[in-house]
């Protein structure tokens, strides 16, 4: 890792820029970079600022409160964490699902992944695909996307539109549903609702379509400058169904080196413990997943998503879907697959795919089935693991023998995918802003790599041991009049004044 060696020496002989807040993303972050005196960056990094302490406050509370309770952790994907939670706390009551009570959580979850990549792609992305990285900031928005391509942006309210009506149906709210509980759902669709999906789902698989075909068409007119931007090798995790098949909603989870070797495939999530570890750092609150098998986090960083899920499954078992990804496979000899960039083009594929797997559910008699809810023999620990729009998500608790948690952990999505996000932009600024003089447009070319993520940042905060803290009590004249800091190993202290216990 070339930046950071100087660092860990000398940082305040460095200058210090600040990307604060990492704009058009869910949740609050900021990247800083330290620059030398001719503008040669030393190190950048991308810190999670805020914490929220799900983990602890979900112990003591019944199991059964869970998948409800964890939605609160994003506004963005909480039918991802609706779900996880429940198929963990499925193996709590020792549910084997009825066939309606999983097709409606898979229709559900279809719906949730068609409104979040439309969100991302029409909304939060395009302006920085259809204006270029460092377009004016005036024009390079959701307001200039649809002042220049009013037809693109509808389609992508329409699209994120049908998504949400989907989760309506089937959660009961477009946000915060409680559709899904320990051992199947409390509702299937009526006839009614079943009707009115399916009078709009063909448009949605045709505009589907078409965003594809607009990220395909970008990648070709920019083919150079794409396949290049943050360009890194990665090894890889997702999950695939029993035959290889790409399932977002069920499998086991395979996982690959970066040069293409098989780590471990078909592995039973309900251990995943023995194959990944976790490693805190003292400068963000996000955790730093790796692989067992590698030793450490340096060397163990992975990446998930829809690049890895696209790449790494055998099939898509839709056929639109499963076309765009032979296509996408051998476009420019493979270049693609490798490029971070080609996590939008991969999303969409995705997109596709979820639109057309609502249309088969539409079509099955047992989504309106009555059915709804199993149990079996009581366990004490459970885990849930989804493919969440974002990437792999697992959520992991334990109960007592009076119902409540005792233990929870959560590795969300945009976790998995700390390291790979930091190895994205010190790419991007070695290519871009290394001995460069610093324009907005230049610092957005950081955000553009990060976007490709979709991160949720609020989702991934997450702290272990002590909170680095720093207090100001401010007069009311604006002037400082006391400042306190905590550090990562609890020692106190105040400028000027010697450590405190």
């Amino acid at each position: 890792m070339p930046f950071e060696l100087e660092t860990a020496a000398h940082p305040e002989k460095l200058k210090r820029v600040a990307i604060e807040p990492v704009s058009r993303v869910e949740g609050h972050g900021k990247v800083t970079l330290l620059l030398d005196d001719d503008n040669h960056v030393m190190q950048v990094r991308l810190h999670i600022v805020e914490f929220r302490g799900f983990e602890k406050f979900i112990e003591g509370r019944p199991y059964w409160e869970v998948p409800v309770m964890v939605q609160r952790l994003c506004g963005i994907c909480p039918v991802s964490h609706h779900l996880a939670a429940s198929k963990a706390m499925d193996q709590i009551v020792g549910a084997t699902l009825t066939p309606t009570a999983e097709k409606i959580r898979r229709l559900m979850h279809y719906g949730q992944i068609l409104q979040s990549h439309a969100l991302h792609f029409f909304h939060l992305s395009s302006p920085d695909l259809l204006f270029g990285f460092g377009a004016d900031v005036a024009t390079r928005n959701i307001v200039g996307v649809v002042a220049a391509a009013p037809e693109i942006a509808r389609q992508g309210v329409l699209l994120r539109k049908y998504g949400q009506e989907v989760i309506r149906m089937t959660a009961g709210k477009r946000v915060h549903g409680t559709g899904s509980i320990p051992g199947g759902v409390n509702k299937s669709l009526s006839a009614e609702e079943r009707a009115t999906l399916l009078k709009d789902i063909y448009q949605m698989v045709a505009w589907s379509r078409s965003a594809v075909e607009i990220i395909k068409g970008l990648f070709q007119k920019n083919l150079a400058t794409y396949n290049a931007f943050g360009r890194f090798s990665a090894h890889t995790m997702g999950l695939v169904r029993a035959d290889g098949a790409m399932d977002l909603y069920h499998g086991g989870l395979r996982a690959r080196r970066a040069d293409g070797t098989t780590l471990f495939d078909h592995y039973d999530y309900t251990h995943y413990w023995d194959v990944i570890l976790e490693d805190v750092k003292s400068w963000s609150y996000m955790k730093f997943p790796y692989f067992r098998e590698m030793g450490n986090s340096d060397e163990g960083w992975y990446r998930v998503g829809p690049l890895t899920r696209v790449t790494q499954c055998d099939f898509i078992p839709t056929p639109l879907a499963d076309k765009e990804r032979e296509e996408f496979l051998a476009f420019d000899n493979g270049s693609a697959t490798g490029a971070t960039l080609g996590y939008h083009w991969a999303r969409m594929i995705e997109m596709l795919h979820a639109a057309e797997s609502i249309k088969d559910l539409l079509h099955d008699d047992d989504i309106v089935g009555t059915d709804l809810v199993a149990t079996g023999q009581r366990c004490d620990r459970g885990v849930g693991v989804i493919e969440a729009p974002r990437g792999t998500l697992i959520h992991h608790y334990r109960v007592d023998d009076n119902d409540q948690v005792i233990r929870a952990n959560l590795i969300v999505s945009t976790t998995h995918n700390n390291q790979a996000m930091n190895e994205a932009i010190r790419v991007v600024a070695r290519q871009y802003l290394d001995g460069q003089e610093l324009t907005e447009g230049l610092l957005n070319h950081i955000e553009v790599a990060i976007r490709c993520f979709d991160p949720c940042l609020s989702c991934a905060t997450h702290a272990l041991g002590r909170m680095p803290l720093e207090v100001e009590i401010v007069g009311a004249g604006g002037t400082v009049l006391d400042r306190m800091t905590r550090d990562s190993h609890g020692v106190c202290q105040r400028p000027g004044l010697p450590e405190q216990p």
